[in-house]
C-alpha cells in the first residue's frame, strides 16, 4: 500500500529561494505532489519575491506565509516536509520524525548544505533533489524506506568528559 501525503510543509527557512517557490507552485510539481496524495501545502516562503497569499491551484489549497517565531507546529501537522538543506530545518524536521525531501539551492557558494544532505541520504534518513528533479524525484521516490533519525546518546559525550578529565591517581 502506498502512503498518501495529504498536508505537505514546505520551508525555505530564513533566506530567499525564489526558484523553489518557483517550482513548487508550477503545475507540474503540484500535479506530482496530488499524485502521493498531496491536498494541501502550507508554505513559509521567507523573503521570497512571491506575496503570502491563500489560493487553490491545480485541487491543492495553498497558504503561503513568510515567517512565524516557530514552524514546529506546521512541521508536527505534515504528512510530508519538503525543506531548503539548512541544517537546523533538516534536524527539527528528523526530529519529530516526519518524511522528509531536501531541495538543494545550487545558487548558494560553498553548499555545505550539499554535503549534509548527501550524508543523510546517505544514512537512510531524507532524499534529497534540485529543484530541476523535484518533480521527478517525488514521482519516484518510497518515503517508507527512510530510517527515523536515532535520539542522541548523551551518555557518550559525558563517558567522553570524564575520560578527558580523568585524574589518574597513584
Amino acid at each position: 500500500m502506498v502512503n498518501k501525503y495529504p498536508k505537505c510543509f514546505v520551508t525555505v527557512g530564513t533566506t530567499r529561494f525564489d526558484l523553489l517557490t518557483e517550482y513548487i507552485t508550477s503545475t507540474s510539481v503540484l500535479r506530482a505532489l496530488k499524485q502521493i496524495g498531496c491536498v494541501e501545502i502550507t508554505f513559509q516562503i521567507g523573503n521570497s519575491a512571491v506575496n503570502p497569499e491563500e489560493y487553490e491551484k491545480e485541487g491543492i489549497k495553498l497558504s503561503l506565509y513568510r515567517f512565524k517565531d516557530s514552524i514546529q507546529e506546521d512541521i508536527r501537522n505534515a504528512d510530508l516536509v519538503i525543506s531548503h538543506a539548512g541544517a537546523g530545518s533538516c534536524l527539527e524536521v528528523l526530529e519529530a520524525h516526519k518524511p522528509l525531501l531536501v531541495v538543494i539551492n545550487e545558487e548558494l557558494m560553498d553548499n555545505h548544505q550539499l554535503e549534509l544532505a548527501e550524508q543523510l541520504q546517505v544514512d537512510g534518513h531524507l532524499y534529497y533533489c534540485t529543484c530541476d528533479t523535484l518533480e521527478n524525484t517525488l514521482s519516484t521516490v518510497d518515503f517508507n524506506l527512510l530510517t527515523p533519525l536515532p535520539k542522541p546518546n548523551c551518555s557518550l559525550f559525558v563517558k567522553y568528559l570524564d575520560d578527558v578529565f580523568k585524574v589518574k591517581t597513584s
